[in-house]
C-alpha cells in the first residue's frame, strides 16, 4: 500500500518508528563483519517487530546477502530465498515478531532504494525503511525512518514515487537497558574523571546540534535557490522551533541573561580563588613540614655526635687508667 492522498500522508507523518538497541548492535556487527574499512559499500537486512498503527516497534533484525554495482546503482542482487528461510526460522522462535520492513547502512538514500522497497512489498504491504548510520564519528540519533509514498503534484503532472521521512526514536526495555549498561561499562575508559566525561558528553551534544543547524541551513539555501521544492511541513516545524527562541531584543530578557551569566562567572571566580588559596596553603604547609623534619634530623644527628664524643672520652680515660695500672705493676 503506497500512500498518495493527503489523509494517508498525514497518517504516515504521525507514525513514530521505535528502534531498540539490539537492532543497532546487530546492524553495527553486520556492517563490521561484511564491509572492510574505507569501503563505501552498505549492508541490508530485514526488520522484525510489531506495527501498532501510530507506533512501529522494531525489536529485532537479521542481515541478508546483498551486492550492488557502485558504478551502476540499478544493478544489484538480493537473495530472496535467504529471506524466506530466515523468516520461517524466526517465526518459530518468536511468533509475535512480524516482518515490518528493511534497513541499510546508508548513510543516505540511494537510487536503488525505491526498487528494493518495492521488492519487500511481496512480504509486507507497508514496509518501513530505516537507515542506520554506523559511522563512528556520527553524532546524534543514528537512525532515519522512511515510508514509500506517491507524490501527487498540483499541476497534474506524472505521479512520482518518493520517500516520506517519519520521526524515529531509540527506546529499550528493562532487560536491554541492563545489557547496554554492561556494554558501556566494559568500553568506558575508567581513567577519565566524572567532570571530563560530562564535558565530553556536552561537547558531543553541541556537535550534534551544530550538524542539525548545518542541515537546516543547507535545506533553506537549496529552497531559496530553487534547487529543492518547498516542504510546508518542514517550514512549519522550523517556525515552531524559532518561536521557542527567546527575544534577545527585549531589555528585560537581556538583563536577565547578563545577571545569570554574571552569577555563574562569580561562582567560577570564587572557586578559582579558593583553589589558589588552598594550593598556597598546601605549599606553605609542605614547606613547614619539611623544615620541621630537617630540624629534628639535625637535632638527632647532634645528639648522636655528642654521645659519640662522650663515649670516646670515656674510652680514652679507661685506656689511660689501664696503661697507668700496667706501669705501676711493672714498677713493683
Amino acid at each position: 500500500m503506497v500512500a498518495s492522498t493527503s489523509e494517508q500522508l498525514n497518517a504516515l507523518s504521525g507514525t513514530t518508528v521505535v528502534v531498540h538497541p539490539l537492532v543497532l548492535l546487530s546492524v553495527a556487527d553486520h556492517h563490521a563483519r561484511s564491509v572492510s574499512k574505507g569501503s563505501s559499500k552498505r549492508v541490508i537486512g530485514v526488520l522484525l517487530g510489531q506495527d501498532n498503527g501510530k507506533t512501529i516497534n522494531v525489536a529485532n533484525s537479521f542481515g541478508i546477502p546483498f551486492e550492488e554495482d557502485e558504478k551502476d546503482p540499478k544493478t544489484w542482487f538480493l537473495d530472496h530465498n535467504y529471506i524466506e528461510q530466515m523468516w520461517e526460522m524466526f517465526k518459530k522462535v518468536n511468533a509475535r515478531e512480524r516482518m515490518i520492513g528493511w534497513y541499510h547502512s546508508g548513510p543516505k538514500l540511494r537510487a536503488s532504494d525505491q526498487e528494493i522497497n518495492d521488492l519487500f512489498k511481496r512480504y509486507i504491504a507497508r514496509p518501513v525503511m530505516v537507515i542506520v548510520d554506523v559511522r563512528p564519528q556520527h553524532v546524534g540519533i543514528p537512525t532515519d525512518a522512511y515510508f514509500a509514498v506517491e507524490e501527487i503534484k498540483d499541476d497534474g503532472t506524472e505521479v512520482r514515487k518518493t520517500f516520506l521521512h517519519v520521526p524515529s526514536a531509540i527506546e529499550a526495555e528493562e532487560a536491554e537497558e541492563i545489557g547496554v549498561e554492561h556494554l558501556l561499562r566494559d568500553i568506558k575508559d575508567s581513567t577519565t574523571t566524572t567532570l571530563s566525561t560530562r564535558v565530553s558528553e556536552q561537547l558531543a551534544s553541541l556537535r550534534g546540534l551544530a550538524s542539525r543547524l548545518s542541515d537546516i541551513q543547507k535545506y533553506l539555501s537549496d529552497v531559496a535557490s530553487g534547487s529543492m521544492p518547498v516542504n510546508h511541513q518542514i517550514v512549519y516545524h522550523l517556525q515552531d522551533a524559532l518561536n521557542l527562541l527567546p527575544d534577545l531584543s527585549d531589555p528585560t530578557m537581556t538583563q536577565s541573561f547578563a545577571t545569570s551569566t554574571n552569577d555563574e562567572l562569580l561562582v567560577v571566580y570564587l572557586s578559582s580563588l579558593l583553589r589558589a588559596v588552598i594550593a598556597l596553603h598546601a605549599l606553605v604547609d609542605n614547606k613547614a613540614t619539611i623544615g620541621r623534619a630537617e630540624l629534628e634530623e639535625g637535632k638527632e644527628e647532634k645528639k648522636e655526635k655528642t654521645k659519640g664524643d662522650v663515649k670516646k672520652v670515656e674510652k680514652d680515660e679507661k685506656e689511660k687508667d689501664g696503661n697507668k695500672k700496667d706501669s705501676d705493676d711493672k714498677g713493683l
